[in-house]
């Protein structure tokens, strides 16, 4: 117990709470910007058993706010260079790694053996889909959000508490991920030191909890405000369905042939140009849908990937049968087709 004397001897912890921590099993789903903040933080404070979701890999682009990782990092698996920074901080934690993307066929099986969730995704689809299975399994969701310079920090599903769906009950199709709308390293760093703080209070039953209440810090100002939340629960009968929209990789796109439809607004770049490509803005998608035939092969894109699921299901609720969202965005496209026009 030497390594964690200086927070053993808080009020409220104790050797009881450090077995507590050391009992626990926590999920964190992401290790992009949130989830780099939330993990180093669990795994030092001494959380037993924790569980890593992400199915992409290291870019560029990621580590001026991904502090897990290095340039040596890029192209392989986030969880698992995540694991290896966690492990050489801890080398009595257990860390499982899950490559994959969280679905709708797979959430109940990856919050199955974990006690608490936190939510480090910046994709809304994917929010909804954990939220909703943390509810019906009634598990604590933690909730982390980023737009710019504010963040936004919440606990959903807690002890009959209100979820993420009973707050915001229709998906934002206009919602931007880091991508889109742009982030500062240390917006992700604070709000993902805030999850990881609730966690550590829950796991040992000290403290407020953040469960109908919002948290929300704005970095430019240094203000923080604490919201009490005016929501009414649902029940818990059944899963809210909604259509399941399947996630494919640029490159399979191409491979799998058909019709590219690009739904960001106009003037956004870069511009790609296929013969196979027509261009319909979200914003005004579903006042164009007779221009897109219900028989065609389609794969939908955007700028990152959040905005392609949201067109994906307005197909599919339209009877649009043979839809797909790629995962990523225009940049990855691009640089596909201009491979295969040089090539050729």
């Amino acid at each position: 117990m030497e390594r964690f004397q200086r927070q053993t001897i808080l009020p409220g912890i104790g050797i009881s709470g450090q077995q507590k921590l050391q009992d626990s099993k926590v999920l964190v789903v992401g290790a992009g910007g949130l989830g780099c903040a939330v993990l180093p933080y669990l795994a030092s404070a001494g959380v037993g058993s924790l569980g890593i979701v992400d199915g992409d890999k290291v870019e560029l682009s990621n580590l001026h706010r991904q502090v897990l990782y290095s340039e040596k990092s890029i192209g392989e698996f986030k969880v698992l260079e995540s694991e290896k920074a966690l492990s050489s901080m801890n080398s009595k934690l257990t860390i499982t790694t899950y490559p994959v993307f969280l679905t709708h066929e797979n959430v109940d099986n990856l919050i199955a053996d974990y006690d608490l969730v936190i939510d480090a995704t910046d994709n809304t689809e994917v929010r909804y889909i954990l939220d909703e299975a943390c509810r019906v399994a009634g598990k604590a969701m933690i909730y982390g959000s980023i737009f710019r310079f504010q963040g936004q920090v919440s606990v959903f599903n807690y002890q009959g508490g209100p979820s993420y769906r009973s707050l915001f009950p229709e998906e934002d199709q206009s919602s931007l991920n880091c991508a889109e709308a742009g982030v500062l390293g240390t917006t992700v760093g604070m709000i993902g030191m805030l999850q990881a703080n609730e966690a550590l209070k829950i796991i040992l039953g000290i403290g407020e909890i953040l469960s109908g209440k919002i948290l929300i810090y704005n970095m430019l100002k240094n203000d923080q405000q604490i919201f009490e939340l005016a929501v009414q629960m649902e029940p818990v009968s059944e899963k809210v369905t909604s259509p399941t929209i399947d996630l494919i990789s640029a490159e399979k796109a191409l491979v799998e042939g058909g019709l590219l439809l690009d739904v960001r607004e106009l003037g956004e770049k870069p511009v790609v140009s296929s013969e196979y490509c027509i261009k319909i803005p979200l914003s005004v998608l579903e006042s164009r849908l007779d221009e897109i035939s219900k028989e065609a092969k389609i794969s939908v894109f955007c700028q990152a990937g959040t905005r392609a699921i949201s067109a994906a299901k307005i197909l599919k609720k339209a009877n649009f049968m043979q839809v797909k969202a790629i995962r990523g965005g225009a940049a990855d496209l691009l640089k596909l087709i201009t491979n295969e026009k040089s090539i050729s």
